[in-house]
């Protein structure tokens, strides 16, 4: 049996069986919901006594991540399968108001909200790669709304079904530092190696029967990455377009832009021009009509800003994209994602740039140990309605 406080008081945490429960508005575990007159009766039943927290429980004696951001239209997909389901577990928008987990989700000594996630974990179906991260839910806690419905989604001006989406566009404002990278892969120059993305805009994957031409890939037209190579003191900034077309075709790549230092190809130092463990940066993502406008700020470095149409196959440049989808993701049904999602797949034998086979154990504390996580950490996350440019 784990530890029961004889006293409770709205907004505090308690453990029972190893795990948190938050008072106030009541902790609730993915594997059994229980109702709060079972939960006070249980607590009455149990003996009394107090017992001093274990060392592991610090972080999450603290208010839930929710508490201090606004969280009321997210949800949190982290690295455990507490359920047995062979997939990484997800804490709906209601849950997530409460939840907090001392390895992967959790507020710092400055009520900053901080993603961890190690090389080896459970992972979601279609993907090789760990995360804590946050999904966008325009429908907030009305599951009546489907998760790739229009309802809860956004789209670009141009889609054929424009009307029927919650919004147009949209806007993703971060301010975050990166904490830690992997440090170790098995194929070093592959270019995901040692590096993590804190934000991304992704289009909904529907089933396989389902996808036709420029509609339901689930592909990525932003992912916004921090990379350091071990043996450098600063790292890069970069941001990835991946071109929308079918998972098995071979010209569905990422095309990668330089933010500070390098691009994510580039072993070289980045020196001075890049952004150190630590080091605070901003970014902004705004979809206006068809256009997705970047702006990335930091207090040592110049202000730098990209755009791209997403409604066609032109890119940053205004070249034509002869291997990409001609209109892009004008039809696609999109969404904002935040946090920390692992880069460093533990996946070997595979040729693709994808998998740069990094070392994992799947044990938190070893993992920690041996440098095979990233960590980020946010003191701002906001999302709002598209504005022009």
């Amino acid at each position: 049996m784990g530890y029961v406080p004889m006293v409770l008081y709205p907004g505090q945490y308690i453990q029972i069986l190893n795990r948190q429960f938050y008072t106030g508005l009541f902790m609730i575990n993915r594997n059994s919901k229980i109702l709060a007159s079972i939960f006070c009766a249980f607590l009455a039943s149990c003996g009394g006594t107090t017992a001093p927290v274990e060392k592991n429980d610090v972080k999450a004696m603290q208010l839930p991540p929710a508490s201090k951001f606004d969280l009321s239209h997210w949800y949190l997909t982290v690295p455990l399968d507490e359920n047995r389901d062979a997939v990484s577990d997800i804490y709906d928008v209601a849950e997530l108001q409460t939840y907090s987990n001392s390895d992967f989700f959790y507020l710092d000594k400055d009520n900053h909200m901080v993603f961890a996630s190690p090389n080896k974990a459970a992972t979601e179906r279609t993907s090789t790669n760990t995360r804590s991260e946050l999904r966008y839910m325009i429908r907030g806690t009305d599951q009546a709304i489907a998760e790739g419905a229009p309802a809860n989604n956004f789209a670009l001006a141009d889609n054929q079904h424009a009307s029927q989406y919650a919004a147009l566009g949209g806007k993703l404002e971060a301010t975050l530092h990166v904490d830690h990278v992997p440090q170790t892969a098995g194929y070093p120059n592959k270019p995901p190696a040692y590096s993590v993305v804190v934000g991304q805009v992704h289009s909904f994957q529907l089933d396989d029967d389902k996808q036709i031409p420029g509609f339901g890939w689930g592909n990525e037209p932003l992912k916004i990455s921090y990379k350091k190579w071990p043996n450098h003191k600063n790292g890069s900034v970069f941001w990835a377009y991946e071109r929308n077309l079918a998972t098995d075709d071979p010209n569905r790549i990422d095309i990668a832009y330089s933010v500070w230092g390098n691009n994510w190809d580039d072993a070289s130092d980045p020196g001075v021009n890049g952004i150190a463990l630590g080091e605070e940066f901003s970014y902004t993502v705004n979809i206006y009509k068809n256009i997705m406008y970047l702006e990335f700020t930091s207090a040592n470095h110049d202000t730098v800003n990209y755009q791209i149409n997403l409604a066609d196959n032109t890119d940053v440049n205004g070249e034509v994209d002869p291997a990409d989808y001609v209109f892009g993701y004008k039809d696609e049904t999109m969404y904002f994602k935040a946090g920390a999602y692992n880069q460093c797949s533990t996946k070997t034998g595979d040729p693709s740039w994808r998998y740069p086979a990094c070392p994992g154990t799947g044990d938190w504390e070893t993992d920690v140990a041996n440098g095979d996580y990233t960590k980020v950490t946010f003191s701002k996350l906001l999302v709002s309605a598209a504005t022009p440019e």
